[in-house]
């Protein structure tokens, strides 16, 4: 495996990082259980919405227990993660190594939801349709939604804890059973459940080789590390071009169609705007907001890198990102850009709003404003809608009545642009 970059200012991976993905304090007893009268809201599609596939996306598919060891190759079986329950908590463990908790699964079997708290603690809690195909196609169809993009839940993929095993054997082996379990269920659900493949970024060849490989078995898109440094090498070399290290992995994707999603900004340390001495239930909503305007840095630095003119062709989501902030960053960037001469210093085809427009999708979920009063200013074709199932803000199970309140208004070819067409063009979904 690659060693580890030399001098940079994001936070190093590390051996810990699957361990703690996910907040301990968010797994204590307790919360408080939201009944949900599920019956009044599992109406599927609103009649405003007929003739629309909507596609939710981001949403969040549970690794089932089995997933590694249901067919792990040879000899290696018995190193693969595994599901232990420590008390009444499932977690990941390799080996002796602890991989973290199994996510955020805020819905049970009965469709209840849990307020205050990341997750039930264990499988037995959680609502099936978060890890199991034929149920998420039932959540789905009650919910309104055709198709789903999916995200991964837990931290077994976590590169820095994988390299850590120092057995690149199997970290390999984890990240494309990972993957190959994303093409079995796409191909179970008819293309309605879309997971998106995870990167084993430690190492240039061994990227590169899996990126293709996914490509080529139809997955329909790549999860990206905010800040690859953390690890391996950054998107851009000392040169301030294009680092040697990613240059293949764009270049696949630019000729491809294949997008680039990057999930929250989880490369910034948010804790350290948060006030001390803050309660968990006070910090979290401070925490959760801080990450989803992340997204901006990931958009600007993209835009002022230069690599959005050498790949005119990339397709960036920027998810779970929320969406009334995009007005207002294109035009602080446009200002800003203007007043320290980046563009012409730098020689750039384009200024923000035109690299947004071409290159960036961003999602809503929770949002009224934007999607009703701002859609115009962030563009009718940019814009992605969520749910986020089965997370702790998710939208669950009143989907059909945010979309009447959000887009009822707008003309029936707007609605279908914002539900359908802008995620088909984006993920090449095959409706």
């Amino acid at each position: 495996m690659a060693d580890k970059a030399a001098a940079t200012t994001a936070i190093k991976a590390n051996a810990d990082d699957a361990r703690f993905y996910w907040l301990a304090e968010g797994y204590a007893p307790g919360g408080f259980l939201r009944k949900v009268d599920f019956a009044a809201n599992a109406k599927g599609v609103d009649p405003l919405f007929n003739g629309i596939k909507i596609v939710d996306c981001d949403t969040h598919f549970t690794e089932p227990p089995d997933l590694w060891t249901a067919n792990a190759p040879a000899g290696l079986k018995d190193k693969m993660p595994h599901v232990k329950r420590v008390g009444d908590q499932d977690r990941w463990f390799i080996g002796d190594k602890d991989f973290g908790s199994i996510g955020g699964n805020v819905i049970d079997n009965d469709h209840n939801k849990l307020l205050g708290r990341l997750a039930f603690r264990n499988y037995d809690q959680i609502n099936a349709g978060s890890y199991l195909v034929e149920p998420r196609l039932r959540e789905m169809d009650a919910m309104g939604v055709w198709a789903q993009i999916c995200f991964q839940n837990g931290g077994v993929t976590q590169a820095g804890s994988l390299v850590a095993l120092n057995d690149e054997k199997l970290a390999i082996s984890v990240v494309q059973m990972f993957n190959d379990a994303c093409v079995d269920r796409m191909k179970a659900s008819g293309d309605r459940i879309n997971c998106m493949a995870a990167l084993p970024y430690w190492d240039k060849d061994v990227l590169n080789k899996e990126v293709r490989r996914v490509i080529d078995r139809g997955v329909r898109g790549i999860v990206m590390p905010d800040r690859p440094e953390r690890l391996t090498e950054g998107f851009l070399g000392p040169d301030g071009k294009v680092s040697p290290f990613w240059e293949e992995t764009f270049y696949i994707c630019n000729a491809t169609g294949t997008p680039l999603n990057f999930h929250l900004n989880l490369a910034l340390d948010v804790g350290t705007a948060i006030w001390d001495n803050l309660g968990f239930d006070q910090r979290l909503p401070v925490h959760a907001m801080l990450s989803h305007l992340g997204t901006c840095a990931t958009m600007s630095n993209f835009m002022v890198s230069g690599l959005l003119d050498k790949y005119p062709n990339l397709k960036i989501g920027l998810i779970e990102s929320g969406a009334g902030w995009v007005p207002f960053v294109l035009e602080a960037m446009e200002h800003q850009m203007d007043e320290f001469r980046t563009g012409v210093n730098r020689g750039f085809k384009m200024r923000p709003k035109e690299y947004f427009k071409k290159h960036f999708w961003v999602t809503y979920w929770f949002e009224s404003f934007a999607p009703k009063h701002m859609l115009e200013e962030i563009g009718v074709d940019r814009l992605l809608f969520e749910t986020d199932f089965p997370h702790p803000t998710s939208l669950y199970p009143g989907v059909q009545d945010k979309l009447v309140d959000t887009l009822g208004a707008y003309d029936y070819e707007t609605r279908k642009r914002v539900l359908e067409r802008n995620a088909v063009e984006l993920y090449n979904l095959p409706f």
